[in-house]
Protein backbone atom coordinates (compact mmCIF):
# COMPACT_ATOMS: atom_id res chain seq x y z
CA UNK A 1 0.00 0.00 0.00
CA UNK A 2 1.34 3.21 -1.05
CA UNK A 3 0.94 6.07 1.54
CA UNK A 4 0.85 9.73 0.97
CA UNK A 5 1.70 12.30 3.18
CA UNK A 6 0.24 15.67 2.95
CA UNK A 7 2.14 18.78 3.54
CA UNK A 8 0.00 22.11 4.81
CA UNK A 9 1.99 25.38 5.07
CA UNK A 10 1.93 27.66 7.79
CA UNK A 11 2.20 31.12 6.42
CA UNK A 12 3.27 33.91 8.74
CA UNK A 13 3.10 37.44 7.16
CA UNK A 14 5.03 39.71 9.52
CA UNK A 15 5.30 43.40 9.19
CA UNK A 16 3.07 44.08 5.94
CA UNK A 17 2.58 48.22 5.22
CA UNK A 18 -1.13 48.88 4.18
CA UNK A 19 -2.00 52.53 4.33
CA UNK A 20 -3.45 53.98 7.93
CA UNK A 21 -5.21 57.01 8.70
CA UNK A 22 -3.65 60.60 8.25
CA UNK A 23 -0.84 59.19 5.92
CA UNK A 24 0.33 56.73 8.06
CA UNK A 25 1.34 53.23 7.79
CA UNK A 26 -0.43 50.48 9.40
CA UNK A 27 1.89 47.85 10.47
CA UNK A 28 0.26 44.12 10.50
CA UNK A 29 1.03 39.96 10.49
CA UNK A 30 -1.55 37.30 9.07
CA UNK A 31 -1.02 33.78 10.33
CA UNK A 32 -2.90 30.92 8.53
CA UNK A 33 -2.88 27.63 7.05
CA UNK A 34 -2.15 28.11 3.61
CA UNK A 35 -4.77 25.04 2.56
CA UNK A 36 -7.14 26.07 0.21
CA UNK A 37 -10.12 25.65 2.27
CA UNK A 38 -12.64 28.43 3.21
CA UNK A 39 -11.64 29.92 6.76
CA UNK A 40 -13.07 32.67 9.23
CA UNK A 41 -11.13 36.26 9.78
CA UNK A 42 -10.19 37.21 13.56
CA UNK A 43 -8.96 40.80 13.32
CA UNK A 44 -7.29 41.66 16.94
CA UNK A 45 -6.58 45.23 18.05
CA UNK A 46 -4.66 45.59 20.33
CA UNK A 47 -4.83 48.15 23.36
CA UNK A 48 -3.55 51.63 25.25
CA UNK A 49 -0.01 51.59 25.28
CA UNK A 50 0.23 48.14 23.65
CA UNK A 51 1.13 46.82 19.89
CA UNK A 52 1.13 43.86 17.75
CA UNK A 53 4.16 41.76 19.28
CA UNK A 54 3.41 42.72 22.83
CA UNK A 55 3.77 39.18 25.37
CA UNK A 56 2.40 36.69 24.02
CA UNK A 57 0.39 38.13 21.02
CA UNK A 58 2.77 36.19 18.14
CA UNK A 59 1.79 32.73 19.89
CA UNK A 60 -1.58 34.02 20.62
CA UNK A 61 -1.67 34.56 16.56
CA UNK A 62 -0.05 30.81 15.68
CA UNK A 63 -2.70 29.37 17.98
CA UNK A 64 -5.69 30.62 15.65
CA UNK A 65 -4.15 29.49 12.81
CA UNK A 66 -3.66 26.16 14.07
CA UNK A 67 -7.19 26.07 15.00
CA UNK A 68 -8.01 26.88 11.55
CA UNK A 69 -8.56 30.62 11.45
CA UNK A 70 -6.84 33.70 9.68
CA UNK A 71 -5.97 35.65 12.64
CA UNK A 72 -4.90 39.42 11.92
CA UNK A 73 -3.21 41.74 14.09
CA UNK A 74 -1.92 45.01 13.79
CA UNK A 75 -0.45 48.36 15.39
CA UNK A 76 -2.78 51.37 15.01
CA UNK A 77 -1.08 54.03 12.84
CA UNK A 78 -0.81 56.36 15.78
CA UNK A 79 0.25 54.00 18.46
CA UNK A 80 3.47 55.13 19.28
CA UNK A 81 5.71 52.95 17.04
CA UNK A 82 7.39 53.16 14.21
CA UNK A 83 7.39 51.08 11.07
CA UNK A 84 11.21 50.43 11.11
CA UNK A 85 11.08 49.58 15.16
CA UNK A 86 7.19 48.25 15.88
CA UNK A 87 8.14 47.28 19.67
CA UNK A 88 9.00 50.33 20.66
CA UNK A 89 7.72 53.71 21.23
CA UNK A 90 9.78 56.37 18.75
CA UNK A 91 7.02 58.03 17.74
CA UNK A 92 5.56 59.98 20.78
CA UNK A 93 4.40 62.93 18.48
CA UNK A 94 1.91 60.32 16.77
CA UNK A 95 0.88 58.94 20.17
CA UNK A 96 0.02 62.27 21.25
CA UNK A 97 -2.21 62.98 18.02
CA UNK A 98 -3.82 59.59 18.13
CA UNK A 99 -7.42 59.73 19.02
CA UNK A 100 -10.33 57.10 18.81
CA UNK A 101 -11.56 58.32 15.45
CA UNK A 102 -8.51 57.63 13.91
CA UNK A 103 -8.42 53.85 15.85
CA UNK A 104 -11.90 53.40 14.14
CA UNK A 105 -10.65 54.05 10.54
CA UNK A 106 -7.61 52.32 10.83
CA UNK A 107 -9.75 48.93 12.07
CA UNK A 108 -12.07 49.35 8.95
CA UNK A 109 -8.56 50.09 6.55
CA UNK A 110 -7.66 46.88 7.91
CA UNK A 111 -11.06 44.56 7.54
CA UNK A 112 -11.48 46.45 4.01
CA UNK A 113 -7.60 44.47 3.37
CA UNK A 114 -8.71 41.68 5.22
CA UNK A 115 -11.06 41.02 2.33
CA UNK A 116 -9.43 42.19 -0.75
CA UNK A 117 -5.87 40.85 -0.20
CA UNK A 118 -5.09 38.36 -3.14
CA UNK A 119 -3.48 36.05 -1.38
CA UNK A 120 -6.30 35.42 1.18
CA UNK A 121 -9.45 35.34 -1.53
CA UNK A 122 -8.92 30.76 -1.67
CA UNK A 123 -8.27 31.15 1.78
CA UNK A 124 -11.16 33.42 3.74
CA UNK A 125 -14.76 33.06 4.19
CA UNK A 126 -16.07 36.67 4.20
CA UNK A 127 -18.84 35.90 5.57
CA UNK A 128 -17.21 35.03 8.73
CA UNK A 129 -15.06 38.25 9.86
CA UNK A 130 -15.06 38.29 13.71
CA UNK A 131 -13.22 40.75 15.86
CA UNK A 132 -11.05 40.70 18.99
CA UNK A 133 -10.02 43.16 21.20
CA UNK A 134 -8.01 43.94 24.37
CA UNK A 135 -8.66 46.56 26.92
CA UNK A 136 -9.04 50.02 24.57
CA UNK A 137 -8.69 47.96 21.66
CA UNK A 138 -11.71 46.36 23.21
CA UNK A 139 -14.05 49.25 23.58
CA UNK A 140 -13.04 50.24 19.83
CA UNK A 141 -14.23 46.64 18.78
CA UNK A 142 -17.43 47.08 20.06
CA UNK A 143 -17.52 50.42 18.42
CA UNK A 144 -16.80 48.99 14.97
CA UNK A 145 -18.97 46.04 15.17
CA UNK A 146 -21.92 48.06 16.25
CA UNK A 147 -21.54 50.54 13.07
CA UNK A 148 -20.28 47.69 10.08
CA UNK A 149 -22.78 44.98 9.68
CA UNK A 150 -19.54 42.92 7.92
CA UNK A 151 -18.84 41.77 11.72
CA UNK A 152 -20.62 38.61 12.56
CA UNK A 153 -19.09 37.76 15.87
CA UNK A 154 -16.85 39.37 18.40
CA UNK A 155 -14.78 39.13 21.95
CA UNK A 156 -13.45 41.56 24.25
CA UNK A 157 -11.16 40.88 26.25
CA UNK A 158 -10.94 43.04 29.50
CA UNK A 159 -12.77 45.54 27.67
CA UNK A 160 -13.65 49.01 28.95
CA UNK A 161 -17.15 49.65 29.16
CA UNK A 162 -17.09 53.69 28.19
CA UNK A 163 -14.87 55.72 26.13
CA UNK A 164 -14.64 58.75 28.58
CA UNK A 165 -12.68 57.95 31.30
CA UNK A 166 -10.94 61.19 32.35
CA UNK A 167 -11.42 63.48 35.33
CA UNK A 168 -13.18 66.62 35.54
CA UNK A 169 -10.00 68.05 37.42
CA UNK A 170 -7.69 66.22 34.89
CA UNK A 171 -9.87 67.80 31.61
CA UNK A 172 -9.18 71.58 33.34
CA UNK A 173 -5.47 71.01 33.23
CA UNK A 174 -5.42 69.53 29.53
CA UNK A 175 -7.23 72.01 27.94
CA UNK A 176 -4.81 74.91 30.34
CA UNK A 177 -1.47 73.32 29.39
CA UNK A 178 -2.92 71.29 25.39
CA UNK A 179 -0.77 67.99 26.96
CA UNK A 180 -1.13 65.72 29.66
CA UNK A 181 0.95 62.94 30.36
CA UNK A 182 0.88 58.82 30.26
CA UNK A 183 3.47 57.21 32.51
CA UNK A 184 4.65 54.10 30.51
CA UNK A 185 5.68 51.83 33.75
CA UNK A 186 7.23 49.28 31.33
CA UNK A 187 9.95 51.90 29.08
CA UNK A 188 9.67 54.48 31.78
CA UNK A 189 8.42 56.92 29.18
CA UNK A 190 6.20 59.86 29.69
CA UNK A 191 3.79 59.38 26.73
CA UNK A 192 1.92 63.01 25.42
CA UNK A 193 -1.83 62.97 25.37
CA UNK A 194 -2.96 66.12 23.24
CA UNK A 195 -5.59 67.98 24.16
CA UNK A 196 -7.60 67.20 20.40
CA UNK A 197 -7.96 63.53 22.65
CA UNK A 198 -10.65 65.15 24.68
CA UNK A 199 -12.20 67.21 21.61
CA UNK A 200 -12.82 64.39 19.57
CA UNK A 201 -14.35 62.72 22.54
CA UNK A 202 -16.37 65.64 22.64
CA UNK A 203 -17.17 65.73 18.72
CA UNK A 204 -18.24 62.62 18.69
CA UNK A 205 -20.05 61.43 21.42
CA UNK A 206 -22.55 59.55 19.90
CA UNK A 207 -20.54 58.22 17.48
CA UNK A 208 -18.75 56.41 20.52
CA UNK A 209 -20.97 56.07 22.88
CA UNK A 210 -20.12 51.84 23.74
CA UNK A 211 -23.26 51.39 25.06
CA UNK A 212 -25.54 52.12 22.74
CA UNK A 213 -23.14 50.01 20.41
CA UNK A 214 -23.30 47.33 22.42
CA UNK A 215 -27.55 47.72 22.02
CA UNK A 216 -27.71 47.54 18.67
CA UNK A 217 -25.40 44.29 18.22
CA UNK A 218 -27.00 41.80 17.20
CA UNK A 219 -24.21 39.16 16.66
CA UNK A 220 -22.46 36.64 19.37
CA UNK A 221 -20.51 38.81 21.85
CA UNK A 222 -18.26 36.94 24.48
CA UNK A 223 -17.13 39.39 26.92
CA UNK A 224 -13.68 38.22 28.74
CA UNK A 225 -12.57 39.46 32.33
CA UNK A 226 -10.56 38.71 35.11
CA UNK A 227 -11.68 39.81 38.52
CA UNK A 228 -8.93 41.44 39.81
CA UNK A 229 -8.31 43.91 36.91
CA UNK A 230 -6.90 46.84 38.39
CA UNK A 231 -6.68 48.45 35.22
CA UNK A 232 -9.90 48.30 34.11
CA UNK A 233 -12.53 47.07 36.57
CA UNK A 234 -14.10 43.75 36.20
CA UNK A 235 -17.14 46.17 36.82
CA UNK A 236 -17.25 47.23 33.08
CA UNK A 237 -17.55 43.81 31.95
CA UNK A 238 -20.94 43.33 34.23
CA UNK A 239 -21.99 47.07 32.63
CA UNK A 240 -21.45 45.70 28.80
CA UNK A 241 -23.22 42.29 29.87
CA UNK A 242 -26.09 44.39 31.14
CA UNK A 243 -26.36 46.01 27.92
CA UNK A 244 -25.55 42.91 25.49
CA UNK A 245 -28.60 41.28 23.86
CA UNK A 246 -26.36 37.89 22.93
CA UNK A 247 -23.60 38.50 25.34
CA UNK A 248 -22.11 36.17 27.54
CA UNK A 249 -19.44 36.91 30.32
CA UNK A 250 -16.45 34.83 30.96
CA UNK A 251 -15.27 35.72 34.28
CA UNK A 252 -11.57 34.60 34.68
CA UNK A 253 -11.19 34.56 38.81
CA UNK A 254 -8.16 36.66 40.10
CA UNK A 255 -7.40 37.32 36.82
CA UNK A 256 -5.22 40.82 35.85
CA UNK A 257 -5.15 43.39 33.16
CA UNK A 258 -3.50 40.35 30.87
CA UNK A 259 -4.60 36.89 32.34
CA UNK A 260 -1.03 36.68 33.78
CA UNK A 261 0.98 37.74 30.65
CA UNK A 262 4.14 39.41 30.90
CA UNK A 263 5.90 41.32 28.19
CA UNK A 264 8.63 39.70 27.41
CA UNK A 265 6.49 36.68 27.17
CA UNK A 266 8.02 33.14 27.34
CA UNK A 267 6.52 29.63 26.93
CA UNK A 268 4.94 28.18 29.41
CA UNK A 269 1.54 30.26 29.44
CA UNK A 270 -0.33 31.08 32.24
CA UNK A 271 -3.30 28.62 33.04
CA UNK A 272 -5.60 31.74 32.64
CA UNK A 273 -4.20 32.95 29.86
CA UNK A 274 -4.58 29.15 28.27
CA UNK A 275 -8.17 29.18 29.32
CA UNK A 276 -9.18 32.66 27.69
CA UNK A 277 -7.13 31.43 24.21
CA UNK A 278 -9.17 28.60 24.35
CA UNK A 279 -12.48 29.62 25.34
CA UNK A 280 -12.25 32.32 23.03
CA UNK A 281 -11.51 30.18 20.15
CA UNK A 282 -14.15 27.71 21.10
CA UNK A 283 -16.57 30.74 21.09
CA UNK A 284 -15.61 32.00 17.58
CA UNK A 285 -15.86 27.68 16.36
CA UNK A 286 -19.36 27.90 17.34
Amino acid sequence: MQLFSIFVTMRNIKDLQIAGSKDKAILLDCFYKDDGTAKPIVIFSHGFKGFKDWGHFNYLAQQFAEAGFIFIKFNFSHNGTTVSDPQNFGDLEAFGNNNYIIELDDLKKVMDWSLSFADLKNESDANKLYLLGHSRGGGITILKAGEDSRVKKMVTWASVSQMDRNKPLTIETWKRNGVVYAKNARTKQDMPLYYQFYETILANKERLNINHAVKRLSIPFLIVHGTADTAVKYHDAEELLYSAKHGKLLKIENGDHTFGVKHHFTLPLPEMAKEVIEKTISFFLQ
